[in-house]
């Protein structure tokens, strides 16, 4: 029977949920075929992560901090990061070179509401545009759904990040709109990008990501036979 959506003053809200609260995530590995997620630790990932993006200070142009002036500087701040608890950063190893490429975060993690966040993403060019990239997007998703029992998946961006707000809809979130003036970064105004994802849509989200990660998706050359986008959106069935 449908719970009732009404007061008895006859005011409307919202539907009964189970208010059992969600898992908080853990410093843990999340394996997949091309890359790994494992917690980040300076020690261990500072120096491929500085090679990786030196030279390359257009990858933090929007990100809350960097560019970094050296590795002493860059390995002081990933100790700060590494020790964080929300966020919470992974690190992203290539499967097949070895090296640290890439970092990610579940940050604004609030168990009771079963609501978490991606973000503070930085990836090396090495990692840009890859397979990799995609499936690491893949597992942290697939590990707040099914592991850790969330309902809403959040992706926030500068609303100027151009290729940030590509990839949220690429990769399945819905905009949901502009927060205007939301944060000053960097000493300039950001507005915020808004998209989410909720445990309704991650089915098929899910089977969309599995089959565009297949190898059957791929040519001899490793070029893909059909988008994401079109896996997304039920066309490359």
């Amino acid at each position: 029977m449908k719970d009732q959506q009404t007061t008895a003053v006859e005011q409307p809200i919202g539907d009964k949920v189970p208010t059992t609260p969600a898992k908080r995530p853990a410093r843990t590995t999340l394996a997949g075929r091309h890359v790994r997620l494992v917690p980040l630790d300076a020690a261990l990932h500072a120096d491929d992560l500085f090679e990786g993006v030196r030279r390359h200070d257009e990858v933090w142009t929007y990100l809350f901090d960097g560019p970094f002036a050296d590795l002493t500087s860059f390995r002081k701040r990933l100790e700060s990061m590494a020790n964080s608890d929300d966020p919470l950063f992974f690190a992203i190893i290539d499967c097949r070179s070895g090296p640290a490429v890439g970092y990610a975060s579940y940050m604004r993690i609030e168990p009771a509401h079963r609501v978490i966040e991606v973000g503070s993403i930085l990836f090396a060019p090495a990692l840009q545009r890859t397979l990799g990239a995609t499936e690491a997007m893949y597992l942290m998703a697939k590990h707040a759904f099914d592991d850790l029992g969330y309902r809403r998946y959040e992706w926030k961006c500068n609303s100027l990040n151009a290729p940030s707000r590509r990839a949220a809809l690429r990769l399945g979130f819905n905009f949901e709109g502009i927060f205007r003036k939301h944060m000053i970064i960097k000493g300039r105004n950001r507005d915020t990008a808004w998209y989410s994802m909720t445990d309704e849509e991650w089915p098929s989200r899910k089977i969309a990501f599995e089959k565009w990660l297949d190898p059957s998706n791929f040519d001899a050359n490793g070029l893909q036979l059909r988008s994401l986008s079109e896996f997304q959106n039920g066309s490359g069935k």
